[in-house]
C-alpha cells in the first residue's frame, strides 16, 4: 500500500512572502509547472491510486488536478476535506512575513511560525477573515472552525481524516495521493513518522515535491521515497526511526 503526499505548487502569496493560512490563494505560473512536474516524477512510478485527498483550497485542488492529468488519472474520486486545510496562521494572514517580524520581533514571529505548540494572534468571529463567514464551511460545526493554530492543533484536526478517511484506503490494499499544504503534511509526517515535538521544527515540505511511504499490512512504514529532481525509479529509500 503506497501513499503519496504533495504539497501543492506555488502560491501567490508563497511568491510575496505572505501568511497564507486559509487564505484562498492562487497558483503562480511557476506553481502550476511545479505541480505539473510533480505529476511528471509520479507517473514514472506507476502507482494506480484509488482515491484522492486535498484541501478545499484551490492552490491544493488545483494542483491536484494537474497531477492527476500528468498521471493519466484524472477520473480519480478526490475527495475534497476542510481537515486537509493549511495550518490557520489567525491574524497574520495576508500580512508579509519579513515586515511582521520587523513590527513585532524576529524571535516571536520566528515562534508562532516554527514552534510546535505556540499559537499565533487569533482571529475573532466578527473578523471577516475567520472561516465562520465562508459558505464553504457551513456544514463544519462553528466550534471547530479555528480563529488559529499551532502545529499541534493542526494536527488535532488532520488525525481524524487520516484514522476515518485516508487510512482505511490503505488497509483495504490500495494506493492513496494527497495534495495538501506545507504545515497540513508537516503534522501528518509527524505522526507517521513519530518525529518528536523538538525535531519536527527542523522538518520542511517543499512546494511540488512528490513523496512516497510504503506500508505494510499493520501500516507500518516499509519505506519512504522522495522524488526529486535526482529520483531514481529503481532505488528505495528506508525510513529511519525517529
Amino acid at each position: 500500500m503506497k501513499l503519496v503526499i504533495v504539497r501543492h505548487g506555488e502560491s501567490e502569496y508563497n511568491k510575496s512572502n505572505l501568511f497564507s493560512g486559509w487564505e484562498d490563494i492562487a497558483l503562480t505560473e511557476k506553481g502550476i509547472e511545479e505541480a505539473k512536474e510533480a505529476g511528471r516524477r509520479i507517473r514514472q512510478t506507476e502507482i494506480q491510486f484509488t482515491a484522492g485527498f486535498t484541501s478545499v483550497l484551490k492552490r491544493s485542488i488545483k494542483s491536484m488536478q494537474y497531477i492527476l492529468d500528468e498521471i493519466g488519472q484524472e477520473w480519480l474520486p478526490v475527495d475534497k476535506t476542510w481537515r486537509l486545510n493549511e495550518r490557520s496562521y489567525g491574524a497574520l494572514q495576508r500580512l508579509n512575513k519579513a515586515e511582521t517580524a520587523d513590527k513585532r520581533g524576529h524571535e516571536l514571529v520566528n515562534r508562532w511560525r516554527k514552534s510546535y505548540d505556540a499559537l499565533p494572534p487569533m482571529l475573532e468571529t466578527d473578523d471577516p477573515r475567520h472561516p465562520c463567514h465562508d459558505h464553504r464551511y457551513a456544514h463544519v460545526d462553528p466550534r471547530l472552525l479555528p480563529g488559529g493554530e499551532s502545529l499541534k492543533t493542526t494536527l488535532d484536526r488532520v488525525l481524524p481524516c487520516w484514522s476515518d478517511q485516508i487510512a482505511p484506503h490503505l488497509m483495504s490494499g490500495e494506493n492513496v495521493l494527497v495534495v495538501s499544504h506545507r504545515n497540513t503534511l508537516r503534522a501528518l509526517v509527524k505522526y507517521l513518522e513519530n518525529i518528536s515535538d523538538e525535531a519536527i521544527i527542523k522538518v520542511d515540505i517543499p512546494t511540488g515535491i512528490p513523496v512516497v511511504y510504503e506500508f505494510d499490512e499493520k501500516m507500518g512504514i516499509v519505506s519512504k521515497q522522495e522524488l526529486s529532481a535526482a529520483f531514481d525509479p529503481q532505488s528505495n529509500a528506508e525510513v529511519s526511526a525517529n
